[in-house]
């Protein structure tokens, strides 16, 4: 029994063994493996389809350099959306509302983006800093700046993902609550209800594709400004 809203966000535990492990690896088990076979069934080729294109998308804008990185851009936007239409399954966890979990992605993978930005071009890296042509008195300010939007930018891709996701779960299960109480009460507000609950159904699952989508086009981003 749920005994408040965000009690759902709780990760779920059997004999003290945290579920949200198996949350984490049940992306990897229900997704086709491909065949040596010359033709591919519907799901494969759909699976296939939407990856090819999905990498052209991301890596376009990139040089070389950043074309090693599109295995795991790939990967990461697939872990995420299957993690997030499966958390809007009835009786299910989603462990993308949890903060700890976005930002243990987030935060690896953009200190590397910034790490490769030092390695490869310092002198570039460096630049973003303090932008040609600053006056001398804004140098201090400006720099202070520059460098807490820097260190900000993980946090904020954490928080994103976790606020949308959060939202979006909390709002569904107010709606969902208030369609089961007024359906005796008064029934027309009941279908009323229930048609906006499905309409926002329909809504959460674009902003869970979406979501994972802008996670990794951001890093991409971050990485593009750095190789």
């Amino acid at each position: 029994m749920i005994l408040n809203f965000f009690d759902q966000f709780l990760s779920p535990s059997i004999l003290g063994i945290p579920l949200i492990i198996l949350a984490i690896a049940l992306p990897s088990l229900i997704f086709p493996t491909p065949t040596n076979r010359w033709l591919n069934n519907r799901l494969m080729t759909l699976q296939s389809w939407f990856i090819n294109r999905f990498t052209y998308q991301l890596i376009q804008p990139m040089n070389f350099t950043g074309h090693k990185w599109a295995m795991l851009f790939t990967t990461l936007m697939l872990f995420l959306i299957t993690i997030n239409l499966l958390g809007l399954l009835p009786y299910t966890f989603t462990p993308t509302t949890q903060l700890s979990l976005n930002m243990a992605f987030a935060l690896p993978l953009w200190f590397t983006t910034v790490l490769a930005g030092m390695l490869n071009q310092p002198t570039v890296a460096l630049g973003h800093f303090l932008p040609e042509g600053t006056p001398t008195l804004l140098v201090p300010a400006l720099i202070i700046i520059e460098t807490i939007s820097l260190f900000i930018r993980p946090l904020a891709l954490g928080v994103r993902l976790t606020a949308n996701l959060t939202a979006g779960h909390l709002l569904m299960q107010l709606i969902a609550t208030a369609t089961f109480m007024l359906i005796t009460i008064m029934p027309a507000v009941a279908l009323l209800t229930s048609i906006i609950l499905f309409l926002l159904t329909i809504l959460e699952v674009a902003v869970a594709m979406i979501q994972a989508y802008v996670f990794v086009l951001l890093l991409s981003l971050y990485l593009q400004e750095n190789i």
